[in-house]
Formats: C-alpha cells, structure tokens, sequence
C-alpha cells in the first residue's frame, strides 16, 4: 500500500496506449495514469472513435485516470514579447493559439468528466524576460480559467514549467497568493524547479501553502559542470527526493504523485521509465510512504 495515489504519464513510456496501459498495470502495478498524448495525437485532439478505445482500453487494464495533462495556457502571452520558450514546433501534438484557448479549456474540463476525474492540469504562458507588466492580466486569467472550472467542480492544477511564468517554488507560492481560487492549486514539480536553477527541496517547497498543493509529478535532473541542466532517471540526479516524499507525508499530503519520466538515457521511453519506476519506488520505499 502506498500513502500517495501512484500514476504515471502513459506517453512517457510509449504512445501506443494498450502497451502503455499493459506496463502501467502489470509490471508497475499502479491503479491510476495520467493522460496527454496517445496514438500520436495530443488528448484535445481525439475523436469520439478514439476516446471510446481509449475508455475501453482503461477498463481493460481497471486502471483509472489521475489528471488530464491538458496543454491549456502554453502558449504566448498576447501583446508580449514573443517568449523564447515559444516553441518553433508542435509540443506534445499540441499546436494551439490563445484565440483557442476558452474553448480548449472547456474541452479538458469536458474530457475530465467523460474520463471520469476532477483535475485537470494548466500552464501560465511561455516564459517572459520580463512578466511583471503582464503579470496581473495573467494572474486575472488563471482566476477567470478558475471560475469556469468551479462550475464543473474540477481543479485547475497550475503546473510549475521552467519554461513558462511560474516556474519554481517561490514562483508558485506568488501566483497561488495571486489567485485565491477554492478550485486553483498547485500541480507541483521539482524537477521543473531544479531545471528552472532552484533547490526544490527544502528550498522551493518550503515557500509553498501545503494545502494548496494538488498534484504531484515526479522526475530527476543533474547538472553539469556549466550548470546545465538535463532530465535523469528517478533517484540518481540531485533532487532529495526521500526528503521531498517524506515532508508531504508529514504535511499531509495524501494527492497523487505521477512519473513523468523525461529521461530517455535507458534507449527507448518504456526502459527509460521502468527504470525511473523502479527508482521511484525506491525512494517512495525509502520515505515511509510505501
């Protein structure tokens, strides 16, 4: 039995979802996934014939969705710079404007409940040299995206990316003060942070509400002797992840905490994350909370 609900990103170990499932549930043994991308195609991009596969697939495997890693708000602030995390390509199958983005977050809340789970997983904008003449507008933005989530009784999980606005603790903890929302929290991330140049734990994590924190991804990262940062598999970067695992236990923290593997060192992404897996469970072993 594990203290946290256990779940894992299924595209990080292949984009065919019946393996994926196969591996999450069998060798794994994890009841939950996180869902974003499957069969080449970024999840607000599926059909009704592709969702129904989807459902059926999720039966099969009796694995139960965590999150909806939906792609809402990673793209350009709108009168902005043009940030240079912009991508010159497609993230994640996910090629969305701002225009589209009302309409993109009412199909993830949609998606969240024909999947039949309560979060749903949100950016704040590629990454500004300068944010603060934006900031309020963007802080205004997540409160309105918010607002509309509440209706739905679905958590908006403000994930803090390195390269976007919020990317570290201390980041986090501003914009969460910013936006006081029953249905806004935090999906936290100390990979993100690490890569971001902070010391998530006890660092970054010591500025966050607890109470705010509403998911939890979980990657490594090491660092080179320039500072560089690069993904790494669960448990041989530098990130205390015993120290992290065992703060949220004291803290309370009962939520999910999800692999989101990154690292592709082991030669293909369904080794990559097995290995990370097999970490990850070490470290979850090793802090009580498995």
């Amino acid at each position: 039995m594990a203290i946290f609900r256990l779940s894992v990103i299924t595209d990080e170990i292949t984009q065919d979802l019946g393996r994926a499932l196969e591996v999450a549930a069998g060798e794994f043994g994890l009841e939950y996934v996180e869902l974003r991308e499957m069969w080449g195609k970024n999840l607000m991009n599926l059909d009704s014939k592709e969702i129904a596969e989807a459902r059926t697939l999720l039966e099969k495997y009796k694995l139960r969705v965590s999150s909806i890693g939906s792609p809402v708000f990673k793209v350009d602030w709108p009168g902005a710079p043009r940030s240079k995390f912009s991508p010159k390509r497609d993230q994640f199958s996910a090629a969305f404007t701002y225009e589209q983005q009302g309409e993109l977050l009412e199909r993830a809340l949609e998606l969240a409940r024909v999947f039949n789970v309560d979060r749903v997983r949100i950016f704040d904008f590629w990454r500004l040299d300068d944010q603060n003449p934006y900031r309020d507008a963007i802080d205004e933005r997540l409160r309105q995206a918010a607002a509309v989530a509440a209706r739905r009784s679905t958590t908006l999980l403000l994930e803090n990316e390195h390269a976007c606005n919020t990317a570290t603790g201390q980041e986090a903890a501003r914009t969460l003060a910013a936006v006081r929302a029953p249905y806004f929290k935090l999906n936290w991330d100390p990979g993100n942070a690490a890569a971001a140049g902070e010391t998530p734990y006890p660092g970054g994590y010591s500025l966050i509400p607890k109470d705010r924190i509403g998911y939890m991804h979980c990657k490594d990262v090491v660092r080179d002797a320039n500072g560089k940062s690069s993904w790494m598999a669960m448990g041989r970067g530098i990130i205390d992840w015993t120290g992290q695992f065992r703060a949220l236990i004291k803290d309370g923290y009962r939520g999910t905490a999800s692999l989101e593997t990154h690292w592709r060192g082991a030669g293909t992404p369904e080794e990559s994350s097995r290995q990370s897996w097999a970490g990850m469970k070490g470290l979850l072993q090793k802090a009580g909370a498995m």
